[in-house]
């Protein structure tokens, strides 16, 4: 498992409201499913279809999962837009504008004894440009239809991770919207 530098990594500790409450490494949150402030990072390119990401294989928890393009989690003081828009350069090599959707709150148990507690803010970009992905966080990515997504979910959903599942099909609310309205 890849745990090195977990603890000097620190995440953004809020409330329910998103109101800052505190500071705590990422391990211990995770420990203790303290509910802290992430990010998560969809793409899609301009014939609606969705980049999404193999999760690698060392990662601490949800490793070998698919997933939306990017997750991470803002360092202290930044912003929930400069960590979406760092985290999909890092992990795979994308420049691109971003937009905010929604948040949401969700709690799940993972492996290894750890819980992610999360008030997770989710972006939608639009790029044509292929990834350069990071090998350490990335072990491969896929371009694919929303309706390839929902029939493989319906067969493999334990391909997924956990906040992918819940929130792809509200995505794809807002994609179809934003898609409508350039009509």
């Amino acid at each position: 498992m890849n745990w090195e530098n977990m603890e000097e990594t620190k995440v953004i500790l809020v409330d329910e409201n998103d109101i800052q409450t505190g500071i705590a490494g990422k391990l211990e949150a995770h420990e203790k499913a303290l509910l802290h402030r992430a990010v998560s990072v969809f793409i899609i390119n301009s014939k609606g279809e969705w980049i999404l990401q193999r999760r690698a294989f060392d990662k601490y928890h949800s490793n070998g999962l698919w997933t939306n393009t990017c997750c991470t989690h803002p360092h202290p003081g930044e912003s929930v837009f400069d960590a979406a828009k760092r985290r999909l350069k890092e992990e795979m090599g994308i420049v691109c504008n971003v937009t905010w959707l929604f948040s949401f709150i969700y709690k799940e148990k993972l492996d290894n004894e750890l819980t992610e507690h999360e008030l997770d803010h989710v972006f939608l970009g639009i790029t044509d440009s292929d990834p350069m992905i990071n090998t350490a966080e990335v072990e491969e990515w896929e371009r694919i239809s929303f309706t390839d997504i929902q029939n493989d979910l319906k067969q493999n959903p334990d391909r997924y991770t956990y906040w992918f599942r819940e929130i792809y099909e509200k995505v794809n609310k807002y994609i179809t919207k934003i898609q409508n309205d350039q009509k």
